[in-house]
């Protein structure tokens, strides 16, 4: 049976939220983007923490049976995307996420309140 996108968003949410990150936002992308349903941006403080993030949503989405596309940037820990089909997760180090702000490049997509 295959996880729907809302179970692995909430899961990968869970993860980011029990490791700490700072700032989780979810941007719902569904009338936006066929990239993804869902976007998981958050940041943590140090490159350690970064990592920790990024582990703890592969080893989640892993357990769902999720397929992971794709993880990019666990080395540097300054930015880690991680795309887990529907959903994409970004682990930002806390100084890069304010340089980046995809948050205002996705700004015509929904904040998910109460995850």
């Amino acid at each position: 049976m295959a996880v729907s996108p809302m179970e692995l968003m909430n899961a990968a949410y869970k993860a980011v939220e029990d490791k700490k990150a700072m700032n989780i936002v979810v941007l719902d992308l569904k009338e936006v983007s066929l990239i993804a349903d869902y976007f998981i941006i958050c940041h943590g403080n140090s490159d350690t923490q970064v990592q920790a993030i990024a582990t703890e949503v592969r080893k989640r989405a892993q357990d769902l049976g999720a397929n992971i596309r794709g993880i990019e940037g666990v080395d540097s820990a300054r930015w880690v995307l991680m795309d887990l089909g529907d959903v994409v997760v970004h682990v930002f180090h806390r100084d890069e996420r304010e340089y980046y702000n995809i948050e205002r490049l996705w700004s015509d997509a929904k904040v998910v309140e109460n995850v």
